[in-house]
């Protein structure tokens, strides 16, 4: 009887919001580093079924939350840093004309945001009107627009790797599900490890009441 193959492993593609977002950040430790090196560690546990990704410029961005020291020794080895092939990875091209359509609508509501604080100026609320401008222009201009090469990077290699990708980015998450991109909640991932690690000991704990 030919013999079953095994299943083949998860492959993740993470961003950096897995470690430093609280919410998701604290199913692993109390801050970025302890996160990390919890990550890791069960990651490592989880080799033989499990295969975890990320860009270069993902793990540059975190090592701004991490002091030197705070990086795993071996956080290379079990999170394999690699860039996307940006020359051969396809994209459809609707993916350009709605990148173009949200920028011109975010362009758009942006002038609404600046034109609306013009009319509320007064000579006594100036520095009030500007902070206020600064916050709902921010809010109408970036938040959920897919604005740099690190967002882009993650859902390339994701791609690329035909990987699930893990990020709590709102712009990330949009432009993944339109390329149909598996998408995993990072604050399942806990519970994705436990579950991996218990398929792990099961067999083990096989073998081990076998011997006695």
């Amino acid at each position: 009887m030919p013999k079953s193959r095994a299943p083949e492993p998860v492959r993740l593609v993470l961003d950096t919001s897995v470690f430093t977002n609280p919410e998701t950040g604290s199913q692993f430790g109390g801050n970025t580093a302890e996160a990390v090196g919890t990550f890791v560690e069960l990651a490592r546990l989880a080799a033989s079924k499990l295969r975890c990704a990320m860009p270069p410029s993902i793990f540059d961005e975190l090592k701004t939350f991490l002091a030197a020291d705070e990086v795993p020794s071996d956080f290379e080895y079990v999170i394999a840093l690699k860039a996307p092939n940006r020359y051969n990875v396809l994209v459809p091209g609707f993916l350009l004309y709605e990148l173009i359509d949200d920028i011109r609508m975010r362009i758009d509501r942006g002038l609404r945001v600046a034109e609306k604080a013009v009319r509320a100026t007064g000579p006594k609320n100036v520095d009030a009107t500007i902070t206020r401008l600064r916050g709902e222009y921010r809010e109408a201009l970036r938040a959920g627009l897919l604005d740099s090469r690190e967002d882009v990077d993650l859902i390339l290699l994701a791609r690329e790797l035909d990987a699930a990708l893990v990020s709590s980015d709102r712009a990330v998450v949009t432009w993944a599900e339109r390329l149909g991109i598996r998408l995993i909640d990072p604050d399942q991932l806990r519970r994705l490890f436990d579950g991996l690690l218990e398929d792990e000991d099961a067999p083990r704990a096989r073998r081990d009441q076998s011997t006695t």
